[in-house]
């Protein structure tokens, strides 16, 4: 039964739905992944970017590092690895495809969450898509705001938090000989200590911890690509060679790996499913399009940057051998192929590659579950004291247990939050797309921080005081609208 629903929900609904959100928002936005890449950047390297306001809103650069943390994961090692052999090298193609395509539909979803995010009594901030469906839909629609949440519980803060940490305890016993329970019992008590001091102690580590492991996974690929830089572009025509049919040797043909790149593009950078906007929407931002924008941008650093590097490593090894490749896949296939390259450290490198991924994947994942119990429960803390003991009881017992039924039942959930969200998307297009047009005018005007003036848009059901601007923004916002002769006092 669930593989049946896998391959309905995943071979077929999602698949269609994901392209035609992607590519319709890329239309009708004007291509705004590409029009603002180079903004990406900016917006990431001016000083708002590591602000944060008075009551603790992450910076910009904050979430980018947590949602970072998120995408990342085995999927980026493993998955990749998988497509290749199932799909070919031609699915690294279509991997890039829907990584392009899927940047817009994270500007689309991080974006709403921004504009829809709401105040707490303590003074933070919630947002996702449980809270754009229940504002941007409207209250008839709160009933699919509370089933997303369920799923989202249910599939990121409790089955992914088992999985993922199966993966770290099989990866370090793998390397280094550590018996998964001492792993299982280890990772409980680190995830304790951060998980017990909020979404704030989960960035600060994040904020350590992506760069780390992003930069060491990136140096090695750089030393692969330098070793064997006269077969780059023999590497790169045999992928998009293999794309359309054009290798029938290789791989299971342009079915396969248009199948192949397509799921593992989805399943790697997570556009789409809703989760990343959790934590967009918390960012402390002058527009919410700055974070659909960064968001965008942490898609592009997953798939086109980090299953790349993966992708290169093993077709420019002489470990793939597309005749040859029943014995070896997944994590198996990537150590080997780093091996090949550098020797045998470079097994006990993807081992350890794997652990950071997945272990800030489990925080990740913890904070998507705090925010749905936020949601279904209105901030009952013994209530989010209990899902935190039991993540941590999570994290020891899916160190120690084969947890294949659980990752099938967990890619269900997964396609059905999917399936919710999409449909939220397409409700919302048009408020997105207005939220993107009064960016893209203040740009026009030569405005280079947008600031959004929520009172415009009191029509969208939108949460005023979670836009009351910082005194230095209003005062910019002041001398610009001055100049026009405009200003209308926001205070």
């Amino acid at each position: 039964m669930l593989e049946f629903l896998n391959d309905l929900l995943w071979g077929k609904v999602l698949i269609a739905l994901l392209i035609t959100v992607g590519v319709g928002f890329s239309v009708a936005s004007r291509f705004v992944q590409f029009r603002y890449f180079g903004r990406m950047f900016r917006i990431l390297s001016a000083s708002q970017a590591f602000q944060r306001d008075q009551h603790g809103h992450l910076s910009s650069f904050q979430a980018l590092l947590l949602s970072i943390a998120g995408r990342v994961g085995g999927g980026n090692i493993a998955g990749v690895a998988v497509a290749i052999t199932l799909g070919g090298p031609g699915a690294v193609f279509w991997m890039w495809v829907v990584g392009l395509m899927g940047m817009a539909t994270s500007f689309l979803e991080c974006t709403l969450a921004q504009t829809y995010k709401q105040s707490e009594a303590d003074g933070t901030y919630r947002g996702g898509p449980a809270y754009y469906i229940a504002r941007g839909l409207g209250p008839k629609w709160r009933w699919m705001a509370g089933i997303y949440s369920l799923l989202l519980l249910v599939t990121f803060g409790f089955g992914f938090t088992a999985l993922q940490s199966y993966a770290v305890a099989t990866s370090v016993g793998d390397a280094f000989g550590v018996p998964v329970l001492y792993t299982g019992i280890a990772l409980a008590v680190i995830v304790a200590a951060i998980i017990f001091g909020g979404v704030k102690r989960i960035a600060r580590v994040s904020e350590v911890l992506v760069p780390i492991m992003a930069a060491g996974y990136l140096i090695i690929t750089a030393v692969v690509l330098a070793m064997n830089i006269e077969r780059i572009p023999d590497a790169i025509t045999l992928i998009v060679k293999s794309a359309f049919g054009l290798e029938p040797m290789i791989g299971g043909g342009i079915g396969a790996a248009i199948l192949m790149g397509v799921k593992r593009g989805l399943f790697s950078n997570e556009a789409g499913l809703g989760s990343a906007p959790n934590v967009a929407a918390v960012a402390y931002v002058p527009h919410p399009a700055n974070q659909g924008v960064v968001q965008a941008f942490s898609v592009f650093i997953d798939t086109i940057i980090i299953c790349s590097s993966t992708a290169f490593i093993i077709l420019l090894s002489g470990i793939y051998d597309p005749s040859n490749m029943a014995d070896i896949g997944g994590v198996a296939l990537t150590q080997s192929a780093l091996a090949d390259h550098v020797g045998d450290w470079g097994r006990s490198f993807v081992s350890i590659a794997l652990l950071l991924f997945g272990f800030s994947t489990i925080l990740y994942n913890y904070y998507l579950g705090e925010n749905s119990v936020d949601f279904l429960s209105t901030a009952n803390r013994p209530l989010a004291n209990t899902f935190r003991v039991a993540v941590i009881g999570l994290v020891c017992w899916g160190a120690t247990t084969d947890l294949g039924t659980v990752f099938g039942f967990a890619d269900v959930t997964m396609g059905l939050l999917a399936l919710v969200n999409l449909i939220a998307l397409i409700g919302l297009f048009k408020p997105g797309l207005r939220i993107l047009k009064d960016f893209d005018r203040q740009i026009a005007e030569g405005n280079e921080q947008p600031i959004f003036e929520a009172r415009n848009f009191k029509d969208m059901n939108i949460d005023l005081k979670a836009w009351d601007l910082e005194p230095e923004d209003v005062e910019r916002l002041r001398e610009r609208n001055e100049a026009t002769g405009a200003f209308q006092s926001q205070s």
